[in-house]
């Protein structure tokens, strides 16, 4: 017996053409692997709950079709209440649908349909680290949420915000760039206490805090350069007194990695970051926005089978 393929679908990514052109996708892949199962989501966290089931009946590879945020839901299909796999072995793969799609570009995969149907036929599964992160929703209950690229705070997690709730019509990078103007046209750095490891808690002014497994967030920022999904770490970078006006001349820097270099830069590596904050300090999490801090993330070594 084959394996079992399901994938779970986002009609709505890529602002609503994953869902016109899904016809022909499905054709051109059921061309190279066979058939296969098809689930689509109509609301909010809704593919968490269809891997979730998906996997509970017996599939061996789930794909997440659609963008960074339903590749994270996807991902919280995988993991029980109890943080233990629901199918041990089954496999995550992604096609990029959505607005940034920058979880695969630490890979260097490319986005096509037929390199997916490559991957699915004949590409080599890696292990792949996985966030867990315990957090504050816009309701003040405390969750857990597990992410496979990045973790922030601070000005992300405001600019996620406008990011989401404005057309993405202009395509990822565009849209990061205007929710980006707009997120830091006012802004001014928070202050937080944060430890690595735990360590002494630290005191500091930040404008974002990234906590990275992957190394690209908000439509190809090259965020982590060095970072990588199965080394145990997260590999953190912290960014202090940058301004709009920074934004606009530092852009490339921000894009080609070479803001590390930047004296507003700070790098670390770490296998668990808790932070604080007396204010509202927004999270952004694999493109999406779940809530605030105090958060914890730890990473949880190999715990993730992917095709990439």
């Amino acid at each position: 017996m084959g394996r079992r393929v399901v994938f779970v679908i986002n009609p709505s990514s890529g602002n609503g053409a994953t869902g016109r052109e899904w016809r022909a996708i499905a054709s051109r892949i059921r061309e190279r692997i066979g058939d296969f199962g098809e689930l689509y989501t109509t609301r909010p966290l809704e593919a968490t709950e269809l891997s979730r089931h998906a996997l509970e009946n017996g599939a061996d590879v789930v794909v997440a079709v659609g963008g960074d945020g339903t590749t994270n839901e996807v991902v919280n299909g995988f993991f029980g209440a109890d943080g233990k796999p629901i199918r041990p072995g089954a496999t995550l793969a992604v096609l990029p649908r959505g607005t940034g799609s920058d979880f695969l570009k630490t890979f260097g995969s490319s986005n096509t349909v037929e390199a997916l149907a490559a991957r699915l036929e004949a590409g080599k599964p890696r292990k792949l680290d996985v966030g867990r992160l315990t957090y504050v929703d816009d309701a003040g209950e405390t969750r857990t949420r597990y992410f496979v690229n990045i973790a922030s705070f601070g000005s992300s997690g405001r600019i996620d915000r406008y990011v989401n709730r404005t057309t993405k019509a202009f395509g990822g990078k565009a849209s990061f760039v205007l929710g980006s103007l707009r997120g830091l046209l006012s802004w001014k750095d928070q202050r937080v206490a944060v430890r690595f490891d735990d360590g002494p808690w630290e005191e500091m002014e930040i404008t974002c805090l990234a906590v990275a497994n992957g190394q690209y967030f908000g439509g190809g920022m090259w965020v982590a350069p060095e970072a990588r999904t199965d080394d145990g770490l997260f590999d953190v970078t912290i960014w202090s007194g940058y301004t709009l006006a920074d934004f606009v001349t530092k852009s490339r820097r921000l894009y080609d990695g070479s803001h590390v270099e930047l004296e507003g830069t700070r790098t670390l590596r770490a296998r668990k970051v808790e932070a604080r904050c007396d204010e509202a300090c927004l999270l952004d999490v694999d493109g999406e926005a779940p809530g605030r801090l105090p958060a914890t993330m730890e990473i949880v070594p190999g715990s993730l089978t992917l095709l990439a």
